[in-house]
């Protein structure tokens, strides 16, 4: 699911569970990477967290309030604070032990 400014507090900062944000961009190659190990993930955390994906292209308010210098950018969320943060490729247990952390 995409995040926009409007969806983001509800779907992300009040979510009873983990978020994992993508901040990416579709002219992104690593994001473009990235794509398929981040659906993955967010089959296999279903029910336990949520995975979002921001456009910082078309979000650049998320983008700059959470000081998203680089892209791919992946911040986890917990009970409304960002709690966790990685940038660049991943592989997927990498962000699998963000969710956790």
């Amino acid at each position: 699911m995409k995040i926009t400014t409007e969806n983001f507090e509800k779907e992300v900062l009040n979510s009873g569970v983990p978020v994992l944000v993508d901040f990416f961009a579709t002219w992104c190659g690593p994001c473009k990477m990235m794509s398929p190990i981040v659906e993955e993930l967010a089959k296999e955390m279903e029910g336990k967290a949520k995975v979002y994906k921001v456009d910082t292209d078309e979000e650049q308010n998320l983008a700059i309030k959470y000081g998203i210098m680089s892209i791919p950018t992946f911040i986890v969320f917990k009970n409304g604070e960002p709690v966790s943060k990685a940038v660049g490729m991943r592989d997927k247990e990498e962000l699998m032990k963000l969710l956790n952390a």
